[in-house]
């Protein structure tokens, strides 16, 4: 975790997310629940896209396999694109009629959970990508592999 983060989300769920362009798009979720636990890692391909789309798709992603597996946690999602973490902050303050694609890309995941309840339990980051930080780190390697 980023040290401007140390302690602030203690007992949360951690989610990292990230997403990669190769031949198609790579989305990847690393998950954290609690020190000294492996991290669950979830992948998956998507149709090319922009960067920022691929970024708010892979943060979507990470919300949703946090809501898969560890459902009614409060978590933190740490994302290294600042405009998916704006995108995701707007609709969180604002509601989903703000930014409607995210209603209709969060449905495109199978979420039972709705995307307003899930934003309220979740404390939404943005780290510098390409840092120190393991979580970014991991997220960014599975998702250049699920990119091919």
């Amino acid at each position: 975790m980023p040290p401007r983060y140390a302690g602030r989300f203690d007992g949360c769920l951690l989610v990292f997310s990230d997403a990669s362009l190769k031949r198609h798009g790579g989305l990847a979720a690393v998950l954290f629940d609690g020190e000294g636990v492996a991290p669950q890692v979830a992948t998956c391909s998507v149709p090319a896209a922009g960067s920022n789309e691929l970024e708010l798709q892979a943060a979507l992603f990470g919300l949703a396999q946090a809501r898969a597996h560890f459902p009614g946690r409060p978590l933190a999602l740490f994302a290294d694109n600042q405009d998916a973490v704006l995108r995701l902050e707007r609709a969180k303050a604002s509601g989903l009629a703000q930014e409607p694609a995210l209603g209709r890309m969060w449905a495109a995941l199978g979420c039972r959970e709705g995307l307003a309840e899930t934003l309220a339990d979740a404390a939404l980051c943005w780290v510098k990508g390409h840092g120190k930080c393991r979580g970014n780190a991991l997220a960014d390697a599975h998702a250049a592999t699920a990119a091919g």
